[in-house]
């Protein structure tokens, strides 16, 4: 073989082997990948109550301490006359932290929950539905004050991909 058909057999291996390296490394780029983000969404009460389990092809949405938590994929206790279909569509706060169904545990007022009660809804909102549910928004009442101005306040801590200067 001449000098120049080595020459050419060198470059040939030494591109192969670039373009190897460059397809493995898209590939490995795209495996570890992080999911798409999607914004989050600010939620009223009405535009909660909309998400309550009652239409077959709706998401289920339920929210705790102010977070929006998609809970469609427990569909068969939150769903049409699931037995804690009464919880979604709303901030059900107090009634998770008192593990109550009763009608006026249905909101997200804590007044007056005792220290047991308000640990047992941080245990629950850590160790199930921030574990379990996606987050989909927060409700209107825990990023912004009575009057409309921002909560200054206000922390994502429970969606570290938020940012709130991206969303407003």
């Amino acid at each position: 073989m001449s000098v120049v058909g080595v020459g050419r057999c060198v470059r040939f291996v030494f591109i192969s082997m670039v373009s190897f390296t460059v397809l493995l490394a898209e590939e490995v780029k795209l495996k570890n990948a992080s999911p798409p983000q999607t914004a989050v969404r600010l939620f009223t009460d009405a535009d909660l109550a909309k998400y309550n389990g009652q239409e077959e092809n709706q998401p289920i949405y339920m929210a705790i301490k102010g977070v929006v938590f998609d809970v469609t994929l427990g569909k068969d206790f939150y769903g049409r006359d699931a037995p804690y279909n009464v919880l979604v569509g709303r901030d059900s706060t107090r009634a998770v932290a008192k593990m109550s169904l009763e009608p006026e545990d249905l909101t997200h007022d804590t007044t007056g929950l005792v220290e047991d009660e308000l640990k047992s809804l941080d245990d629950v909102f850590d160790d199930v539905y921030k574990t379990k549910y996606p987050i989909v928004g927060y409700t209107a009442r825990r990023i912004l004050n009575e009057d409309g101005s921002p909560n200054k306040d206000f922390k994502p801590e429970d969606q570290p991909h938020f940012s709130i200067k991206d969303e407003f």
